[in-house]
């Protein structure tokens, strides 16, 4: 029995589910043991506020380091730029769409949002970008799963909201009015749209089982992006995006690091050969240190620490 540890979401069970089949498919028994997180139990809390995304994966990988999962699947997009000692990612499942969608209540997109309009989201990528596109809406914090989120804006409560394209479709949900934002313009977050599959370092049968899911386009695409992460030191509490793709064999990728309002965003893009995939990320990062980055994420961190 492989027992495979998520976070207890139906959106998380789904994605979970993609792993299950695929070593159901091998001949493997396997067995979803569902955790509920940290971040999971604070639903109302601003997560930058209350340590970032790492909230939820925490407990997960805490169970999987002690043995009580032997397998764990995480949104790679939840993960911090770095695996706790002992733990190793194994396996980039086949990327999903990985834009941002703006669901809203009434037909035409963002275009057709009139000044004033409210836009929920939890993100502080999505706030800073959509200020820059749209500096007339007002944009607020909203959490809860995707289901909650769409009951409120069916109430009124927002105007619009900006959701993952993934988590929809891995949800067979197709809502009304949902109008997806090209990369370029949105970038996503490094990771979005990736589902991973986490082993403790010295399992190597876990890590071998794993390893068959592996897909080498989303691994590069992953290792890009979060090269990228690592060398700005981003968490929840600086606005930055990182997207990679495959284009015509080579990887082209964009990074941008913004202030919080969208008054300044600093956007970089470079390519590379694939296999050169963290050194690409590593690149485009220092790019936006050097055009002042360094700089954001400093007054970034300076207005969280002065924060009641």
């Amino acid at each position: 029995m492989i027992r495979l540890g998520t976070r207890a979401s139906a959106l998380a069970r789904a994605q979970a589910e993609l792993v299950a089949a695929a070593l159901r498919r091998d001949g493997h028994a396997v067995e979803l043991v569902p955790m509920r997180t940290e971040g999971d139990r604070l639903p109302a809390a601003r997560l930058a506020d209350v340590g970032g995304k790492g909230l939820f994966v925490r407990e997960i990988e805490q169970a999987l380091a002690a043995g009580r999962v032997d397998l764990a699947v995480h949104s790679l997009k939840d993960l911090p730029a770095d695996s706790p000692p002992g733990l190793v990612l194994v396996a980039y499942l086949p990327r999903e769409d990985p834009r941002d969608v703006l669901v809203s209540r009434a037909p035409g997109g963002l275009a057709a949002l009139p000044a004033g309009a409210v836009v929920g989201t939890s993100s502080l990528r999505r706030r800073a970008l959509l200020g820059a596109l749209r500096p007339d809406l007002v944009v607020v914090p909203l959490r809860g799963n995707v289901d909650t989120r769409l009951r409120k804006l069916a109430a009124g409560e927002v105007d619009a909201l900006l959701l993952a394209a993934a988590g929809l479709r891995r949800l067979g949900l197709d809502p009304p009015h949902a109008d997806p934002l090209p990369v370029d313009v949105v970038v996503p977050a490094a990771g979005q749209g990736i589902v991973v599959v986490e082993a403790r370092a010295d399992d190597v049968r876990a890590q071998g089982l794993a390893a068959r899911l592996d897909d080498p386009v989303s691994r590069a695409c992953a290792l890009a992006e979060r090269a990228c992460l690592r060398r700005l030191g981003a968490s929840c509490t600086t606005p930055v995006a990182a997207h990679a793709r495959l284009v015509d064999g080579r990887l082209a990728m964009v990074g941008v690091l913004a202030g919080e309002d969208g008054r300044r965003v600093l956007r970089v893009e470079a390519t590379a050969d694939p296999a050169e995939a963290e050194g690409l990320g590593r690149r485009v990062a220092e790019s936006l240190l050097a055009a002042g980055g360094a700089e954001l994420a400093a007054r970034a961190g300076a207005g969280r620490e002065a924060a009641p």
